[in-house]
């Protein structure tokens, strides 16, 4: 399992597609032609924007902005020449806002590991600040529209030592359950059942509870590292990816 720093967040969503996700907006004859990758690091996002600019070389704005991290604490834009403030900012503030179902009032506002690059061609009428400013925004929001997410959930380990002769039995009535096994590893004097619990107190706590009334009390849970996965979220945290389904990039 590997091992993630701690976050304050234990759930984000991310897109589905690793492939990138391309939409276009024609605005008084410009073309708007926006593009919405999932990334891991800014190294990632950074390569992604340098590849898009060397195949739209002769387009006159390339700008920019991505958001990495189950927190976000990663965020950076580009305005690429075009007036200060009316392309990356926009941008960036279009994925910070964007809602994981937006159908739905109880979604959350935390998609993270984007980039979004659009790339402009210029029509020959000047749009103003507004215009720009409302123009990368409504390409962010049309990309995005048309990508899907899903949540990345922070897994936690929990270790339950018992004898030998528990462990199988155990490990049955734990998948029953929905748990999630890890491994079951046996060593001289006992067994050794690691669980895979989604990391918040609600779920800690149920795994332990339960961990207590399959063993009779006798075995205890002890809590380990932690790592990402995907998941649908828990039903009573009700933040489904609801978007439509991704158009085919070109």
């Amino acid at each position: 399992m590997n091992t993630d720093h701690e976050t304050r967040a234990t759930s984000y969503a991310v897109l589905t597609q690793w492939e990138p996700v391309q939409s276009l907006l024609e605005i008084k004859r410009s073309e708007f032609i926006a593009f919405a990758q999932r990334v891991e690091s800014e190294a990632d996002a950074r390569a992604f924007i340098e590849s898009l600019r060397k195949q739209y070389h002769d387009a006159r704005h390339v700008c920019s902005a991505f958001v990495i991290g189950a927190d976000r604490d990663i965020q950076r834009s580009s305005d690429d020449g075009e007036p200060a403030g009316t392309a990356g900012i926009p941008m960036l503030q279009a994925v910070l806002a964007r809602r994981t179902d937006p159908d739905s009032e109880a979604s959350s506002t935390n998609l993270s590991d984007i980039c979004v690059v659009v790339v402009r061609y210029f029509g020959g009428i000047k749009l103003g600040a507004g215009g720009l400013v409302r123009a990368y925004t409504d390409a962010v929001v049309q990309v995005l529209d048309e990508a899907t997410t899903t949540q990345r959930r922070r897994l936690r380990a929990g270790v339950v030592k018992l004898p030998h002769a528990e462990a199988g039995k155990f490990e049955n009535e734990v998948r029953s359950l929905g748990f999630t096994i890890i491994s079951v590893d046996y060593f001289a004097s006992h067994a050794v059942v690691t669980l895979g619990v989604f990391d918040s107190p609600a779920t800690r706590n149920e795994a332990k509870t339960k961990v207590a009334e399959l063993t009779m009390g006798k075995g205890e849970i002890s809590w380990g590292e932690t790592s990402w996965v995907m998941s649908q979220p828990l039903p009573e945290e009700a933040a489904a990816a609801g978007s439509p389904r991704p158009a085919p990039a070109s």
